[in-house]
């Protein structure tokens, strides 16, 4: 791990279309200095407001996790944060032009792309660390998540999850070296099930959803009518 903070070097944008907004919106990267942390701002508003990328402003988790102060609202931040937590990069400055980040191809590889093109420049500062001195449990009631944080002397991840479905059993993943974020977890794409998709149609999400930018897992044969219905859904004249 690196123990001196970190920004890029050089500004570049990125655009695309947003899962659940269906909007169109451009995503620029700029340089910050030490102790800045990790900040959006919101060109498209009045007085361009800034929000901190805070754990204590997610609003929303469902389908996507959303960060919310005020009016400034930023969805479906969770593929570029952790493509900045992979980087290892502590300080920038993330304007864009809409409320959602763009899905590009439904993972953190594009974002990581485009960080790495920007550069990554050490700065002169030591980087602030939380050190973890004892064991904290946290458990959902409504979902049964459950986390597990204990002392460990480098960052590492283990993940289990069970969607009881007789097309993905139950899984496991593990992050031993942050170094083997870019490899090991920026490729995994976003994916929803087929029996899931009308019901995100009718939340009034799924807007900019398509077959490119997201996987559907299909647990049973389709007829015509179902497949002219997707095509429907995801703005294809043809689904096979």
């Amino acid at each position: 791990m690196n123990l001196i903070q970190q920004t890029i070097k050089n500004s570049l944008s990125i655009s695309g279309v947003g899962l659940h907004t269906g909007k169109n919106v451009q995503v620029t990267f700029l340089a910050a200095p030490v102790f800045h942390g990790i900040k959006f701002q919101r060109v498209d508003l009045p007085d361009q407001p800034i929000i901190d990328a805070d754990v204590d402003l997610v609003s929303n988790t469902a389908r996507s996790s959303t960060i919310e102060k005020g009016a400034v609202k930023i969805v479906t931040v969770e593929h570029l944060l952790s493509a900045i937590a992979g980087l290892e990069i502590d300080n920038i400055l993330i304007q864009l032009d809409g409320e959602e980040l763009p899905i590009l191809d439904g993972s953190a590889a594009p974002f990581v792309k485009t960080l790495k093109e920007c550069g990554i420049a050490s700065q002169d500062q030591p980087r602030e660390i939380f050190e973890l001195r004892q064991n904290i449990e946290f458990e959902d009631p409504k979902t049964g998540a459950k986390l597990l944080a204990m002392p460990c002397d480098q960052f590492k991840v283990t993940v289990m999850i069970d969607y009881n479905s007789h097309i993905i059993g139950p899984q496991h993943a593990s992050l031993e070296h942050i170094e083997d974020f870019e490899k090991e977890i920026a490729p995994s794409r976003t994916f929803v099930f087929l029996h899931e998709l009308e019901q995100l149609a009718n939340a009034n999400l799924i807007k900019g959803g398509d077959v490119d930018n997201a996987i559907v897992l299909v647990d049973r044969m389709l007829d015509q009518s179902e497949l002219d219905k997707l095509g429907v859904l995801f703005n294809k004249k043809d689904i096979r």
